[in-house]
C-alpha cells in the first residue's frame, strides 16, 4: 500500500455478496440450482442505469480490479492502472462493476464451495463452466443491480471473449463491447499449452482426482509447473530477455541442477506464489472454458454470420508481441464484423511484453481506452 491512497484510486473498496435462487441451466446440460457470485463496484450508477460498465475477467482474475481491500494491501486491484477517477476508464463518468465468475476461487460459486448434496468441496464435481454460461449469470446479476443494458462490457484475453458472447447472446444489452488481446477461438497450439498444463496438475501425486480438499492436500506442485508454462505464453522473447538475458543468481555456474539463471529463479517464484492462493481445479476449468469457446461453431464456422445480430458497437485491441492471442486473432474478429456491416474501432498497439501488455499502463493503449470511453459519454448526452 503507498504511504496515502492515490487521487486517482477508487480507495478503499469491499466485496460484495450476492445469492441467487434461480437454477441456471448450463451449455454441458447441467444445472446450479443456486449459487453465489462475488463482485466489487467502482463510481456511482446514474438515475438512468445507463452508465454501467462490466469488467470481466481473464483465466486468473477476480472480482479485484481496482483499488484495495485495506491499507494494508500491498497492490492495487489487478487493473488499478486503468479504472479509476480520471483513468481510461473513469469512475468519475461510469460504474464500473468486477465480478469472480462462477467455477472461481475467489468467491464465487465454484470448486472450492460446499456441494450442498454432500457437504463436502465440490472439487472435480463442479459442472464445466463455458463463457456463455458465464454470460447468463452475469447477466442474472445486471438484473440484481439494476442495469438492464451496459454502456460497456471490457475484458482482455478470456475477458474479451465474455465480451464477445455478451454482444452474440444479449444484443440488446450492450452497447459497446472492448475486445482487448484476444480470438473468437483458441488455435491448436493454445489448446495444446492448456493441456500441458492441465496434465501437469492431474499428474500431481497430490491431486488425487481432483478431491485432494477431503485429503487436506492440494496439487502445488502441478499448479506451479502449469502456471509457468502458463507465464511463459504470457511473456514475448523479447520482454523476457529484456527483464533478465541470461544473468545469473550468482557469480559463476555450478554445474548442477539448481536454479542458477535469474529467469528460473522468477518462474519459481510466481509458481509458489500463484499455488499457494489459486485452485486447481479452477485452473483445469478455466482453461476448458477457453478451449471450449467458438461461438461460430453454431454458425457454419462463419464468423460474419455469427456477429449478424450484434448492435454493439466494437474497440478491439491487439498488441504487437503478443503470440499467444495474434493481432492476426484480432483482424479476424474485426474483419468479421466489417463483413457483417457492424461499427468497429481497430488498434493494434506497439507492446514489447506479449500477452501481459493488457494489463500494463502502456501510454496509447490507455490513451485509445480512455478516448473511447469518453466517446460513449458523448453519444448518451448527445
Amino acid at each position: 500500500m503507498p504511504d496515502s491512497i492515490p487521487v486517482d484510486s477508487v480507495g478503499l473498496v469491499s466485496p460484495q455478496f450476492i445469492h441467487i435462487d434461480t437454477p441456471l441451466s448450463l451449455e454441458s446440460g447441467r444445472m446450479l440450482l443456486q449459487y453465489d457470485l462475488v463482485y466489487e463496484t467502482y463510481g456511482e450508477l446514474n438515475i438512468q442505469a445507463s452508465n454501467a460498465v462490466l469488467i470481466c475477467h481473464a483465466l486468473s482474475g477476480d472480482h479485484h480490479a481496482a483499488g484495495y481491500h485495506s491499507l494494508e494491501d500491498k497492490r492495487a486491484g489487478w487493473w488499478d492502472n486503468l479504472i479509476g477517477p480520471g483513468k481510461a476508464i473513469d469512475t468519475n463518468l461510469f460504474f464500473v462493476v468486477s465480478l469472480n465468475n462462477l467455477g472461481g476461487c475467489q468467491g464465487s460459486t465454484g470448486p472450492t464451495s460446499i456441494n450442498p448434496n454432500t457437504q463436502k468441496p465440490y472439487g472435480p464435481d463442479f459442472p464445466i463452466i463455458t463463457v456463455v454460461d458465464w454470460v447468463n449469470s452475469q447477466a442474472v446479476l445486471a438484473d440484481k443491480l439494476g442495469i438492464r443494458q451496459w454502456a460497456a462490457i471490457v475484458g482482455g484475453s478470456l475477458g474479451g471473449m465474455q465480451a464477445i458472447q455478451w454482444a452474440i447472446s444479449l444484443p440488446d444489452r450492450i452497447r459497446h463491447a472492448l475486445i482487448i488481446a484476444a480470438a473468437s477461438k483458441l488455435s491448436a497450439q493454445n489448446i495444446a499449452f492448456n493441456e500441458v498444463a492441465r496434465t501437469a496438475i492431474k499428474g500431481d501425486p497430490d491431486f488425487h482426482d481432483g478431491h485432494y480438499a477431503e485429503h487436506n492436500t492440494a496439487p502445488r506442485k502441478g499448479l506451479g509447473l502449469a502456471r509457468m508454462i502458463g507465464h511463459i505464453t504470457y511473456l514475448s522473447d523479447e520482454a523476457m530477455g529484456k527483464k533478465f538475458g541470461r544473468d545469473l543468481r550468482h557469480d559463476s555456474l555450478n554445474y548442477d541442477y539448481d536454479v542458477e539463471f535469474q529467469v528460473e529463479s522468477y518462474l519459481r517464484y510466481q509458481s509458489e506464489i500463484f499455488a499457494e492462493h489459486f485452485d486447481a481445479n479452477t485452473y483445469l476449468l478455466m482453461t476448458k472454458a477457453l478451449d471450449y469457446f467458438d461461438p461460430a461453431k453454431h454458425f457454419n464456422d462463419n464468423l460474419a454470420e455469427t456477429f449478424a445480430e450484434i448492435k454493439a458497437k466494437c474497440l478491439v485491441i491487439s498488441f504487437t508481441t503478443d503470440w499467444r492471442f495474434s493481432p492476426e486473432r484480432s483482424h479476424d474478429i474485426v474483419n468479421a464484423l466489417l463483413s457483417a456491416n457492424k461499427s468497429v474501432t481497430y488498434a493494434e498497439i506497439e507492446a514489447t511484453q506479449g500477452h501481459d501488455a493488457f494489463l500494463l499502463p502502456i501510454s496509447r493503449y490507455h490513451q485509445i481506452v480512455g478516448t473511447y470511453m469518453k466517446r460513449i459519454i458523448s453519444e448518451e448526452e448527445s
